[in-house]
């Protein structure tokens, strides 16, 4: 028995350390996974406090799986393990039950699972854990305390200081379909290897006061136009797809006229985009920075763009830091979500394609990329603008 529990408590001390790591490396993205659920169950309230319960969910996964690992003040974290695994199989089993959310998020954007693999998984957890709990007098400390204190508060450290970073910095391994090297047209269609989802159509009648279903091959034999009345038909899903929908979702570019502009940014020989989601971090922090790689890019006719989910505060934007040439686009701003782990953020493209993407703290980081444009590759000038007054003869006038 005691080798049992202590096998259960390295496999479980890894996969907390290892899940907790994943998503440390983009709390972001737990953050809106949690905000899938209280939309879900109705509890909005609850979306503006989803950033610090997820960086504290991540650190507590990391500190916890450590402690269990090294054996340190077993009987409060198998408690703790306990409560947490309980709640994360409720979470997993009531995806897997309703399809709301379609996941649950365990180990982040880097490794999606499956709901049906996600409740499998703590259930797997869930006895181990309960192994644990019941069995933890064999579990001892293999350090002294001071050594143990001395890990834990430094794995502590470090799990709220990787948080910071990738929050400031951006995710250091990038899982996103925004990814760098990533094309964004291709990423917008469905995979060629997609499976469709198998549908039947099904039609809804009413029948004496009765709603009643069936399928076009499959009709009542008493059915005729007198009794029955359409009330609606609609395509049943009898067999889900798989890989049946693109990785980017919902990115479409519009600019004032609500025109569909988003082919038009991506094939541009080359492209700055500034993301502002909701302008939560004052132009004032990014202003310099930002300057400069305007500068350079409007020198080298590279055409910048603003990307923002708010077209209107955006021109405030502008009129206050004076970037006056900068075109607006409106996104979704879950699609800008996805883009931009920082808001702002800053993309260079390729046709479509990202060549880097970088947090509003290095922006200049993009300046040597637009250095190394060849001369070639650059689009021509554009064509100086005419005053006002300036008058244009039509050619027939000129002929007579």
């Amino acid at each position: 028995m005691k080798i049992a529990v202590n096998i259960a408590r390295i496999i479980v001390g890894l996969l907390f350390i290892f899940s907790g790591l994943v998503k440390a490396n983009d709390p972001l993205g737990l953050s809106y996974k949690m905000q899938e659920f209280f939309e879900v169950w109705g509890l909005h309230g609850f979306n503006s406090i989803t950033l610090p319960m997820s960086v504290f969910m991540n650190a507590f996964e990391i500190i916890a799986g450590t402690a269990l690992l090294i054996g340190w003040r077993i009987r409060l974290f198998s408690w703790l393990l306990l409560l947490l695994i309980v709640f994360f199989t409720f979470l997993t089993g009531y995806t897997y039950v309703t399809g709301k959310p379609t996941n649950c998020g365990c180990f982040g954007d880097c490794l999606p699972l499956t709901s049906k693999s996600s409740f499998l998984k703590d259930i797997f957890l869930l006895i181990l854990i309960g192994l644990i709990f019941w069995k933890q007098k064999f579990i001892k400390p293999f350090l002294s305390e001071k050594l143990n204190i001395i890990k834990m508060v430094s794995v502590t450290i470090f799990s709220f200081g990787l948080q910071w970073y990738t929050l400031t910095y951006l995710p250091i391994v990038d899982c996103l379909p925004f990814k760098k090297g990533n094309n964004i047209s291709e990423k917008m269609k469905v995979p060629a290897n997609a499976i469709p989802d198998s549908t039947v159509i099904t039609f809804v009648y009413n029948k004496n006061g009765q709603e009643v279903e069936f399928t076009a091959d499959k009709f009542p034999a008493d059915f005729n136009s007198t009794d029955y009345s359409l009330v609606k038909r609609y395509d049943r899903v009898i067999r889900k797809g798989k890989n049946n929908e693109p990785p980017i979702k919902g990115f479409s570019l519009s600019g004032p006229t609500n025109e569909d502009s988003t082919e038009i940014v991506l094939s541009q020989p080359y492209a700055v985009l500034l993301f502002c989601e909701k302008f939560s971090v004052s132009p004032k922090k990014w202003k310099a920075d930002f300057e400069e790689v305007y500068k350079l890019a409007t020198l080298k006719h590279i055409p910048v763009y603003m990307i923002t989910a708010a077209p209107g505060e955006a021109l405030e934007v502008i009129k206050r830091t004076g970037f006056s040439d900068i075109q607006i686009f409106k996104c979704d701003y879950k699609a800008i979500a996805t883009a931009a782990r920082t808001d702002p953020c800053l993309f260079f493209l390729k046709k479509g394609t990202v060549l880097g993407k970088w947090s509003y703290h290095r922006m200049d980081n993009v300046i040597p990329k637009i250095n190394n444009i060849q001369e070639s590759e650059m689009l021509p000038p554009p064509p100086p603008k005419m005053p006002e007054d300036t008058i244009v003869e039509d050619s027939t006038t000129m002929e007579q």
